[in-house]
Parts: structure tokens; sequence; C-alpha cells
């Protein structure tokens, strides 16, 4: 069986790096759910850090899109059924992930229709969450981060906010709210203003598009 390894370089001890590294080790040890990347071994030498984990050779769903476009809504729904089945599972452990991307989604294979099945990866910013208390730090990539986020007061469904912008990318090639700058990024999604009017959108039906 061929496993995936990856290496982390340390940096000095106690620092943020770290902190995530391990983060990461201990919820993906507590996960046991077929569409999240299983953790198998963890090593640690004076230099780096090495997670063994399942070997998900599709790359990522990120790349599948930029090279290939928009999914048709079928098998975005067949990736949308796979993602919400592990955030529900997370969340049900009070797991937030809060870094939900298509970089962060592999595809471990394709069937014979071209169905993608998936695995999510990438819990370094993952925390355990207290119900009925919000969280406050920022963290997250710019075009998927949620408004409430932002507002530095926000919980589990935040993840569900970057759900959705995954499915837009996946439906039209392109993200809701996109600039080069960050904070005009920020705030467009503060805004919540994105429109489905070019030409692809009229493929969708009006079922993926609510």
């Amino acid at each position: 069986i061929t496993r995936a390894m990856k290496k982390i370089i340390r940096r000095s001890r106690g620092s943020e790096n770290e902190k995530e590294v391990l983060n990461e080790i201990e919820l993906l040890k507590s996960i046991d759910h077929p569409h999240i990347v299983k953790i198998f071994e963890f090593y640690v030498t004076r230099q780096a850090y090495f997670l063994v984990t399942e070997l998900c050779s599709g790359g990522e769903l990120f790349d599948h899109i930029t090279s290939l476009g928009a999914l048709d809504e079928y098998h975005a729904a067949y990736i949308m059924y796979q993602v919400l089945s592990a955030v529900y599972n997370c969340h049900s452990k009070n797991i937030l992930h809060r870094d939900l991307k298509p970089e962060n989604i592999l595809i471990d294979s394709i069937d014979k229709d071209g169905f993608l099945n998936i695995k999510i990866i990438d819990f370094g910013t993952a925390k355990v969450f207290e119900k009925d208390k919000a969280e406050q730090k920022v963290i997250g990539s710019a075009y998927y981060i949620a408004p409430e986020v932002l507002e530095k007061n926000y919980n589990e469904k935040c993840d569900l906010w970057s759900i959705g912008v995954i499915l837009y990318i996946m439906l039209c090639g392109s993200p809701p709210f996109s600039d080069e700058d960050d904070n005009v990024i920020f705030e467009k999604i503060k805004k919540g203003k994105y429109n489905m009017s070019a030409p692809i959108w009229k493929h969708v039906s009006n079922e993926a598009k609510s």
C-alpha cells in the first residue's frame, strides 16, 4: 500500500507553526470519516515533523477546476454531498475547520462516469469549539472567509459559507468575491453581493442557484 508523507520543517519550539502541526495531528487522530484524509503515523525529528497519511493521487480540486473549468451540477452535487457529510461529522465532534477551499479538497479517485471521490485535508487551523461560545480569531483564506469571521464573532456555521463559495466556483469556474487586494475582497464579502449574470449560469438550474 502506498502512503503520502507530509514533511514540515520545525521552527522554534512553541511557535505558531509547531502549534498548528500538533493541533492538526490531534484532530485528525480523533476523526474517522471516508471523506477526511486519515493519518496513520506521526514522527518527529530535530529538523522536521512527518505525517504519514492516505495517498490521494488525483491532486487538488482547485487544479481540476483550473484545468477543466466548471463542473456540471450533478458532478458538483456529488462533491457537495461528500463535503457536507465530512463537515457534519466534524461539527458533531465540535471541530471547526476554518479553512475549507478547493485547495484543501483532494481527489481520491474518479469513477467511470467522471464523478470525483474526495477527501478533505489540512486541519492546521481547525479547532475544537464550545457550543454557544463565539470565536473571535480571524482565520481563513480571503476568497472563502465568512463575513462573521471578519466581524470576529462566529461559530461553526462559518464553514458552511466557505462550502457555498466552493459550490459557486464549481458551477461557474470563478469566485463570487474577487480582487487582487484582500481588503477589497473583504468589503465585498461584508456586502454579500455577487452575481449570476455570466452566460455560464444560464445552464445551471434554479435549484442549484438557490
